[in-house]
């Protein structure tokens, strides 16, 4: 990925936060890497380097600063643009890093050879799979050794060492100190209660965290989720574990402060991910708003609510799930279903603070009789045939590769259409360009007759349609979506 050293050089030199974690700055005389806002004393413009991503500055030898902490920035949106093979990439990685045999492994599933998939990534992200998966890594264990009280051994298998002296190595060789001297250096102020954990995740301000809870609130499962006060609070699950977590938003410090509560401190980095996914806070707005703002018609939306971010999910699923329960009815009423189903089929969970359930798994949900929380058979006849497919390994949530090939795969299956398979795309797949052309709401914003006039209308929209369509929703009082003559909302 090529970089332009003019723009980099001005955004240094003013500090612009607007940058940060779009580059990396690296300094010859000291041997490290810096954010653009770093406080350090300005390096002549000899003496730099400019990197596109943090993995870039490690793979050319640099080491990260510890003044201005490398592993907090926003998500580098570094991949946007680059080849579909080298976003897939970085997706999976994101999701497992590459536990699952390597880079081989990684670039059989892609469908490339690794040999080509290495140098894709050096053309575009300026560093090997191998480098961006240990950057990750090593970030998130800085994160966990300033952020968290959890023992070294912990940390070392939560950020995915898998060893303590790997871990210990690692760290020593990247930060010339050992992890104990890391954690001394960090003055924490409180001690959080076992099995909890206080993080900050950065984003790139501004961002419309009241637009982001207005629309949760009005679509949260009783019983899974609550919005209150500010705040967004969810039950979770993962591998047999459960638990929950809140965020709220830190906008002095453009960052979610997210509570975490969940007993096996190696899911963390799974759980975190997924909550930047969720909140959509790698989004790079300073990209997405000129092509939103060049319409008339969203002007005038985008300019009284910037930041709109497209909302996320905590599991493809579970959202499917809702998606389909809130077909042919108003928004209010899907919500009371989904209450009614966690109430009837999820796992009861003793969690303060209106979190009661954890939301039904496909294997309850493939045998249990749908139609007697209310539901139609044929809508519950979708929900069991989803959970089946979903148990059978046919569909599965999670490393999607090919989002086109998973779309056709859930409109195969009887109930789920056009509308349904966009709203899950965008939603659940993070597919900054899917869009439910078919949506009335959509139609009438827009003052088209259909919804070939308004995808006509819409290509200047992307690839940020999903954005789009978040700011004609906005204010409308729901959404809504055609199927056939009939409409359907969600």
């Amino acid at each position: 990925m090529d970089l332009d050293w003019r723009v980099c050089s001005k955004a240094r030199l003013s500090r612009d936060a607007r940058f940060d974690g779009k580059f990396f700055i690296a300094v010859l005389t000291t041997g490290i890497y810096c954010r653009p806002i770093c406080p350090a004393p300005t390096a002549r413009e000899e003496n730099v380097r400019y990197f596109p991503t943090a993995a870039a500055a490690a793979e050319a030898g640099f080491r990260p600063c510890l003044r201005c902490r490398p592993e907090c920035s926003p998500g580098t949106p570094a991949w946007l643009g680059t080849s579909n093979t080298v976003s897939r990439a970085l997706r999976l990685i994101s999701e497992s890093g590459l536990e699952d045999g390597g880079v081989e492994a990684l670039a059989e599933r892609l469908g490339v050879g690794a040999r080509h998939l290495r140098r894709l990534f050096l053309r575009h992200i300026g560093a090997t799979p191998s480098a961006v998966a240990q950057t990750r890594r090593l970030h998130f264990a800085k994160k966990l050794i300033d952020e968290t009280t959890l023992p070294m051994t912990q940390v070392a298998l939560a950020s995915g060492f898998g060893c303590v002296r790997r871990f210990n190595a690692t760290i020593r060789a990247t930060y010339h100190r050992t992890p104990t001297q890391i954690r001394r250096l960090v003055r924490q102020s409180t001690l959080q209660p076992e099995s909890q954990y206080l993080f900050r995740l950065p984003f790139r301000p501004p961002y419309a965290w009241n637009g982001m809870l207005a629309f949760l609130a009005a679509r949260a499962t009783p019983g899974v989720e609550v919005v209150e006060q500010g705040c967004y609070r969810r039950s979770i699950s993962f591998k047999g574990g459960n638990g929950y977590f809140e965020a709220v938003v830190d906008e002095k410090n453009h960052s979610l402060a997210v509570r975490v509560q969940f007993g096996d401190p190696s899911a963390l980095f799974f759980i975190i991910e997924r909550i930047r996914a969720m909140f959509d806070l790698n989004a790079d707005w300073a990209r997405i708003a000129p092509y939103l703002r060049s319409d008339p018609v969203l002007k005038r939306r985008v300019d009284a609510a910037p930041g709109l971010r497209v909302p996320g999910c905590w599991d493809g699923f579970e959202l499917a799930i809702r998606a389909v329960l809130g077909q042919q009815i108003t928004v209010k009423g899907a919500t009371a279903l989904a209450g009614r189903l966690v109430k009837s089929f999820g796992t009861p969970l003793r969690v303060d603070s209106g979190l009661t359930h954890l939301f039904p798994a496909p294997s309850v949900l493939a045998d249990a009789n749908i139609t007697s929380i209310g539901l139609t058979k044929t809508r519950a006849e979708t929900i069991r045939i989803l959970a089946q497919s979903v148990c059978d390994g046919e569909i599965s949530f999670e490393r999607i590769v090919d989002t086109a090939a998973f779309l056709e795969r859930l409109r195969e299956i009887p109930g789920i259409g056009k509308w349904t398979a966009q709203y899950i795309a965008m939603r659940a797949l993070g597919e900054t360009d899917a869009f439910p052309a078919g949506d009335l709401g959509l139609l009438r914003a827009v003052d088209v007759q259909n919804s070939r006039e308004l995808e006509a209308h819409a290509e200047a929209w992307r690839p940020w349609r999903a954005y789009a369509t978040m700011y004609l929703w906005n204010g409308a009082r729901e959404p809504t979506a055609t199927h056939g003559k009939r409409a359907l909302k969600t």
